[in-house]
């Protein structure tokens, strides 16, 4: 499988790159094992006019990889348990990312995997920490390889979860996961296909 480059990551409509994700291969290389996760569900976070993005109040000591250079992750803690992996795009100082919320194993017979419904669980499942935050995602240890699109009709879209903090803004449909995938954190009997905006 073909690596990503880095001018997939450098792409300006994270939107549009959330959906391109679909499909692609996490690898990760951690303890002699190299995990091989396709992603399954996504969500766009834009570093401007998105009260839901971490970057909506400016650069802090958290975020501050968020303004750098897409092809990076951003790895946080949520309640200060769960490890939260993102995919960093566009150019320097956009500060816009991608949350992998859900994965699904490739090679499940090589390794028996926990959960991986959920975007705290399948980064605890292959011992991905925010240590690596701010990692090249086209480095040897952890990168994305690259698999055919999916089509409009493969694609489900939805507003993102747990943001209802960001008023109007957490009505944005930029949540994207594969319709037939069993690995999907959740559905919403509003979810609608792609197909059909």
């Amino acid at each position: 499988m073909e690596k990503l480059s880095k001018e997939f990551y450098l792409q300006n409509n994270v939107v549009s790159v959330a959906k391109q994700l679909l499909g692609k291969v996490i690898n990760y290389q951690n303890d002699g094992i190299l995990h091989q996760l396709k992603i399954v569900e996504t969500e766009a976070y834009r570093g401007f006019n998105d009260k839901a993005c971490h970057a909506s109040g400016g650069m802090t000591k958290r975020n501050t990889v968020m303004f750098m250079e897409g092809g990076r992750c951003y790895i946080y803690l949520c309640y200060g348990i769960h490890h939260l992996f993102n995919i960093v795009t566009n150019s320097e100082g956009t500060a816009d990312a991608i949350l992998v919320r859900a994965v699904e194993p490739v090679n499940q017979s090589d390794y028996i995997y926990p959960a991986t419904d959920g975007p705290g669980k399948w980064t605890k499942a292959i011992g991905l920490k925010k240590d690596k935050t701010g990692q090249s995602l086209i480095s040897d240890e952890l990168f994305l390889t690259n698999m055919p699109e999916l089509s409009d009709e493969e694609i489900m879209v939805s507003t993102r979860i747990g943001v209802d903090y960001a008023g109007k803004d957490a009505l944005n449909p930029w949540r994207f996961y594969i319709n037939e995938s069993e690995f999907v954190s959740k559905r919403l009997k509003e979810d609608f296909l792609l197909s059909e905006l």
